[in-house]
């Protein structure tokens, strides 16, 4: 995608975050979090038919027979994008980049749609341009320009440091989108301390190739982040066979991360329909982290 690329498809990303934003609106997508827009409003005995995730399991020793949880809604969904545009994200026909700021303008334009306060970081090897969240037509453009017009300057990933942005920048509850390739250590710390006050999803975007490589022989490859390269032998089979078990494990282990922080997670390929993709998961009945 070009510097030019979301302005180019503005309109189109326009209509196609109509049906994000409905999702949205209508709330469904609040059970993938621990209350998303809903304040404690008091208990109530279990009945039968009640989620047990509900379940005040104080009251309930307290008083000897289960009680659950009654929320009120709250009335201003706050919504902040912390997205990776680093060198790593950069990579293939169609890149991680393209995808993740497709992703990030569509949650941006479905803010709008739903008259939501919105905000943002991005990021490479340093954090960039903050946006605190705000409501507007032209604080909406000016996050989408920041995400069309970045330019990766330095080499690394400032993931951790954009997340502890997020939670400095954020006062009131938010529904956080982090949208990254994760392939980069030390943020967990973060991410937890977010997710203890905000609703944090987390979407990984990924390459068909990070999964399965042609039987092409000896092929170069090349760290963006490092400038290391070399040749793997994509011939073998047992090697390419170990590549895509790396691939499903390191996701898994991602999966797992998130869910032990109380982060929903959404795995985004770079051939994915990214507006069916966040829609189905906003409209969806059961949105669990690891869900998608």
């Amino acid at each position: 995608m070009d510097s030019s690329r979301v302005s180019e498809r503005a309109r189109y990303l326009k209509l196609a975050a109509l049906s994000l934003a409905e999702g949205m609106r209508a709330g469904s997508f609040k059970s993938a979090f621990r209350g998303r827009g809903v304040d404690f409003d008091g208990v109530r005995e279990y009945e039968r038919g009640d989620d047990i995730r509900s379940i005040d399991w104080n009251v309930t020793a307290r008083m000897g027979k289960p009680f659950v949880k009654l929320w009120r809604e709250e009335r201003e969904l706050v919504v902040f994008v912390v997205l990776d545009l680093s060198l790593s994200m950069h990579a293939g026909s169609r890149s991680r980049r393209d995808q993740a700021v497709e992703a990030a303008a569509l949650i941006a334009f479905a803010a709008e749609q739903t008259s939501s306060p919105l905000g943002s970081v991005v990021f490479d090897g340093a954090v960039g341009p903050v946006f605190k969240p705000r409501v507007g037509k032209d604080q909406v453009l000016a996050v989408v320009s920041s995400f069309d017009h970045f330019a990766p300057r330095e080499r690394g990933s400032a993931l951790a440091s954009a997340l502890a942005g997020a939670a400095r920048a954020l006062r009131n509850r938010s529904l956080v989108v982090a949208i990254s390739d994760f392939r980069v250590d030390g943020y967990e710390k973060e991410l937890g301390i977010l997710a203890r006050k905000h609703d944090v999803l987390a979407v990984r975007v990924v390459s068909p190739t990070d999964e399965a490589l042609p039987d092409a022989g000896y092929l170069p490859f090349r760290d963006p982040e490092t400038g290391v390269a070399v040749s793997y032998p994509t011939s073998s089979r047992a090697f390419r066979e170990a590549w895509a078990r790396e691939h499903r494990e390191g996701i898994h282990r991602w999966e797992h991360l998130a869910a032990r922080r109380g982060v929903a997670n959404l795995v985004l390929s770079t051939e994915d329909d990214a507006a069916l993709v966040l829609t189905r998961f906003f409209s969806g009945p059961s949105l669990r982290g690891g869900d998608r």
